[in-house]
């Protein structure tokens, strides 16, 4: 197909469960309603669970779906293979739990029009959320806002929108994929966080919109809990020094691409 509208990015790992309730299968019944040309990809990021042959099996009919079949390496890693083979003239990353539902993207593509990139937002509710995690979100906030990027609220939401070009970009540019470590479980970093920063440098203007998000993640099997919660935590806050030092460094000084 050729001049796709949007391309739809769904990173995977150890997804069973949500798949197992039919997540793809509402992703596909909203976009074939849609009078625009799209396309979905489903990047695995290496499943140990049986979520690759069950995506596998549920699009193999299907048009305009694709799975990519990626080594173990985190979610950036997972993300940059699909952006990588996308045709659309926006890339829309999208959840596989669908905490924000696929339909949400009727709040985003006005915007892109004008904005070069369009983030969901999704407040400090957060439905289902546990409450631990609910004081982490804004602890994380206000330490990353003092930081770094202080006119957006939230840069971890995993609904974001894209000029595919502009994204193409910015992504190979990220320091975490040129780190070479070993990644066990399902390795999310605040990649976002210094993607939306060179972003910022290379000129884009970034719109924030708020989405609507309800935790659905029912998969047990990409690891969790608490402890595990402020271990990623602190990766995380030592991400974002390490983006602000580079940056304090000059390393984001792009040539503007807009």
């Amino acid at each position: 197909m050729k001049n796709i509208f949007l391309t739809i990015v769904i990173p995977c790992y150890n997804e069973e469960a949500n798949l197992k309730r039919g997540v793809l299968s509402e992703v596909r019944s909203f976009l074939k309603a849609k009078d625009f040309s799209w396309e979905v990809i489903v990047s695995d990021d290496g499943s140990t669970d049986e979520s690759r042959e069950l995506a596998r099996k549920e699009i193999k009919n299907w048009r305009n779906f694709k799975l990519l079949e990626n080594s173990h390496a985190g979610k950036p890693s997972a993300l940059w293979s699909g952006i990588k083979v996308s045709k659309g003239t926006f890339v829309l990353f999208s959840d596989m739990d669908q905490s924000t539902p696929i339909g949400e993207i009727d709040k985003l593509l006005p915007l892109i029009k004008v904005s070069n990139v369009v983030i969901g937002s999704r407040g400090l509710g957060r439905k289902n959320f546990p409450l631990y995690r609910k004081i982490g979100a804004v602890v994380f906030m206000k330490l990353r806002k003092f930081m770094i990027l202080s006119e957006i609220n939230d840069t971890q939401c995993g609904f974001k929108l894209f000029n595919r070009k502009l994204v193409m970009k910015a992504f190979s540019k990220l320091g975490v994929l040129n780190k070479e470590e070993e990644v066990r479980g399902w390795k999310v970093t605040s990649y976002d966080v210094e993607l939306l920063h060179i972003l910022k440098k290379m000129g884009a203007k970034i719109k924030e919109v708020e989405v609507s998000w309800n935790d659905k993640d029912i998969s047990k099997s990409k690891g969790g809990g608490v402890v595990c919660y402020i271990l990623e935590s602190k990766e995380m806050l030592n991400q974002i020094i390490r983006v602000k030092i580079n940056d304090t460094k000059g390393l984001y000084r792009y040539t503007k691409h807009i």
